[in-house]
């Protein structure tokens, strides 16, 4: 076995190694996402007329998308995506409207995970130079 990996395995299995791992990497869940109003009552109206464009277009616009869904991603980055391919327009759409409102918004409102917290925090630790490489 690789010398660093006993040595991590080893670490991990000491009583205080969660403890010790929080002293580096806090994880304190932030607060719920704020929602533009003005851009909810477009949401609500979009649901409500049911206009599966519009409304995936506001809520692809939101930092956070109210379902996992691998093509989300996709959608983000290509804002025409969504003229292209209609069946998972409809599909997105299928599932937003079987969740209803409420659910929407408190998903696109949801903090951020506190897995998600790690990796920018060590990015802007190396670059304050607290950790040198």
């Amino acid at each position: 076995m690789n010398y660093w990996t006993k040595l991590s395995i080893d670490y991990a299995s000491q009583k205080s190694y969660l403890d010790d791992l929080f002293q580096v990497y806090p994880t304190i869940p932030e607060g719920i996402r704020d929602i533009d109003k003005t851009i909810w009552k477009k949401v609500e109206k979009a649901y409500k007329n049911k206009n599966n464009t519009e409304l995936l277009n506001i809520l692809l616009k939101f930092e956070l998308f109210p379902i996992k869904d691998s093509y989300v991603a996709y959608l983000k980055r290509d804002k025409s995506a969504l003229a292209r391919n209609p069946a998972t327009a409809n599909r997105l759409c299928g599932r937003l409207y079987e969740m209803g409102l409420d659910v929407i918004f408190n998903r696109c409102s949801e903090a951020k995970e506190t897995n998600r917290q790690i990796g920018p925090r060590w990015i802007k630790k190396i670059n304050w130079n607290i950790i040198s490489i």
